[in-house]
Order: structure tokens, then C-alpha cells, then sequence
């Protein structure tokens, strides 16, 4: 893998992450999202949830984080985009993964897939991005 000149088939080394409860609730505060879904343990029991759900916007930060990693500074996302498959649930960790699939005039253009570590739950698919490159 050679993030100074990316290629058509390769992989975007992998984006590892337990989203605990405090991550959740921090996210929650800096999104000013605060529907109980994210947090209150005993209003997610009362709906037969195993736990308090991941906001969905969390998967376009760690996708995003991924290609920033990837790429580093000079990386500019012009467009991201992602479906939700399933739902993600506190204390569960994710694997956020992707394939180049074009590259042209300084755009790179990616899949992405988010899935739940442990049982293979597709959480987010299809995802991608374009990504500028610049100097």
C-alpha cells in the first residue's frame, strides 16, 4: 500500500474501534444529538435493545478518519456517502474497511463497508468516497 500514489484494487489499511458508552455521550454533546437511543440504558431496555445505539453519524466520522489516516493532510473529502445495514450498540467495536476504485486526475475514488467485529454484522454498506489529493 502506498498512500503517495494510491492504485485501482488496493486496500485502505483497516479502521479499528470499540465505541463505548463515554464515547457515545461525548459525541452526543459535540453533535447536540441528545435522543435517549444513545444513552438511556432503561429507555432502550423498555424497547427490547440489548444497549444504548451508536448515532449513525459516528460511522461518517470513523469513514472519514479512515481516509485522513490513509491519505494525511493532503487528503480533501469532496463527497462521502453511506447506508446503514444495522444497528450498533455500545460496547461493541467496528471495522471500518475500503478498496480504491479509481484514481484520476488527482481524485481517488473508494468503497467502503463498516461491520461489526466479532460477528460480522454489515452495519454500513455500500459506503464511498472521492478524495482530492492536493500538494
Amino acid at each position: 500500500m502506498n498512500a503517495l500514489s494510491p492504485t485501482v484494487g488496493e486496500e485502505i489499511p483497516p479502521l479499528e474501534r470499540r465505541i463505548e458508552l463515554p464515547d457515545m455521550i461525548a459525541y452526543a454533546g459535540a453533535t447536540w444529538d441528545w435522543h435517549r437511543l444513545h444513552y438511556d440504558s432503561g429507555y432502550v431496555a423498555a424497547r427490547d435493545l440489548p444497549a444504548p445505539v451508536v448515532d449513525g453519524q459516528v460511522f461518517g466520522a470513523l469513514l472519514a478518519e479512515q481516509l485522513q489516516d490513509w491519505l494525511g493532510p493532503r487528503a480533501r473529502i469532496s463527497t462521502l456517502h453511506f447506508r446503514f445495514k444495522n444497528m450498533v450498540f455500545a460496547g461493541e467495536s467496528v471495522r471500518c474497511t475500503g478498496t480504491v476504485t479509481s484514481v484520476e486526475d488527482g481524485l481517488v475514488a473508494v468503497e467502503q463497508r463498516v461491520e461489526v467485529v466479532g460477528d460480522g454484522r454489515l452495519a454500513v454498506a455500500p459506503a464511498g468516497a472521492t478524495v482530492e489529493l492536493v500538494s
